[in-house]
């Protein structure tokens, strides 16, 4: 049973919300409702939610505040009478964007969204089986960006490094150019072509065309050089040194 939140600081539009979801998703189970962001992260801590419906104005300020504080990987509708705060609401764990007053298509458009994309991230052994047999296969070969209004995509060969970086990751392309993506590193390991891109470091994911060398570095690490430069230090730790060596020298 899918289970949701509600953060909403109008009891009338609350209340509404509910009665759209009663009608819209009778089997959703709603397990909370709270009105600011110490309530919110309260919830968030005591019950396992698979779907918030945020309203990003609240009491005590910001909704961005509660991921923030509490880092989460929810799906998110959020729901606002300002429309000034889209791509922020992008760059969290959003799929969609209501402005007040709702209507019930736009929600059940959300919804739809919602389980086309996360009906089938099961935690089942068999799933996860699935999941490997087909991204061994099917390697993601480009990626859908955001600028300003617009959306354009760029080929994956076109990645240098993705990195992780304030709470947003980053793809970083040859031409120098980066842009904010909806992709944890944990999630692109599993997408990217092996032979092409490994995870040098926690918070980095390098394409090997993009290494210019490497040096040895105090601890047996080693200490990466990248073309086009990478905006923050990488290192790779003493345990995956010997796998990164493999991979450079084409052994997997």
């Amino acid at each position: 049973m899918t289970k949701y939140l509600v953060v909403e600081d109008e009891r009338f539009a609350y209340e509404e919300l509910k009665r759209m979801m009663q009608v819209l998703r009778p089997g959703y189970q709603l397990v909370g409702w709270a009105e600011s962001i110490e309530q919110t992260i309260l919830l968030l801590q005591q019950n396992k939610i698979d779907l918030m419906i945020v309203d990003i104005r609240l009491s005590d300020g910001v909704s961005f505040e509660i991921f923030e504080q509490c880092p989460v990987n929810i799906p998110i509708i959020f729901t606002t009478a300002y429309d000034e705060y889209a791509l922020q609401a992008f760059k969290v764990n959003s799929i969609d964007y209501l402005l007040k007053p709702i209507e019930e298509n736009e929600l059940e458009t959300a919804l739809a969204k919602f389980e086309r994309n996360h009906s089938l991230h099961s935690t089942t052994p068999q799933y996860r089986k699935l999941e490997a047999d087909y991204l061994t296969h099917n390697k993601k070969n480009r990626f859908l960006i955001q600028i300003g209004d617009t959306f354009q995509y760029v080929e994956t060969h076109e990645a240098a490094f993705f990195y992780s970086e304030d709470k947003y990751n980053y793809l970083h392309l040859f031409s120098g150019k980066r842009y904010i993506i909806n992709y944890s590193l944990d999630m692109l390991e599993g997408m990217l072509d092996k032979e092409i891109f490994f995870r040098v470091s926690r918070n980095c994911i390098a394409n090997v065309k993009a290494i210019q060398k490497s040096s040895r570095y105090f601890g047996s690490r080693l200490k990466l050089y990248f073309r086009p430069e990478c905006p923050h230090e990488v290192l790779v730790s003493r345990n995956r040194v010997s796998d990164f060596l493999k991979w450079m020298d084409g052994i997997l």
